[in-house]
């Protein structure tokens, strides 16, 4: 029986989630599969991703073939990397501890570079936030202004006057 590990759609219209389950190549896409190992929401900001590491491995190992999107998937958890090395040990290039010891500092690169991105998505809201608040206050200040000026005393007109009156003395004379 061919085995892939794919996407399950789940969710409403235009807001999917979705479960990654390994299932019969032969069935549907959201019918029946043999085991559930994970969840996919892309709705988040990274995208949230849920995944039974051991259990992806593990099928992966047995020959399980990922879809494209899947395969993306097990890419970022490390799941691929995780396989690569073990062919590696298996083929003597490298030693266990060795191996484990390059998956660790993939691991720990991966998520420097996950909390990097969710530290300046968080910057760039707060950023936006002050921004809309330095916006609003500007625009509060110039309606301020605006009502001021419509509710000050008219002190125009007398100015008016004694600039007028100096003109018709100099027509006279």
């Amino acid at each position: 029986m061919a085995t892939k590990i794919r996407l399950q759609r789940h969710g409403k219209k235009g807001r999917p989630f979705y479960h990654v389950v390994v299932a019969d190549s032969r069935a549907p896409r959201d019918g029946k599969f043999i085991e559930r190992i994970g969840s996919y929401n892309p709705n988040t900001n990274p995208a949230t991703i849920v995944l039974d590491f051991e259990k992806a491995l593990d099928w992966m190992n047995k020959g399980a073939q990922p879809t494209d999107t899947a395969r993306a998937i097990l890419s970022y958890k490390g799941v691929l990397y995780k396989k690569h090395l073990q062919g590696g040990v298996k083929k003597g290039a490298f030693d266990e501890a060795a191996a484990e010891a390059k998956f660790t500092a993939w691991t720990d690169a991966q998520e420097a570079r996950i909390s990097g991105k969710k530290d300046g998505l968080a910057q760039s809201q707060a950023d936006a936030k002050k921004a809309a608040l330095a916006a609003e206050a500007k625009k509060k200040e110039e309606k301020a202004a605006a009502v001021a000026a419509k509710n000050a005393p008219v002190a125009e007109e007398p100015a008016a006057e004694e600039t007028e009156a100096p003109a018709s003395e100099e027509t006279e004379g």
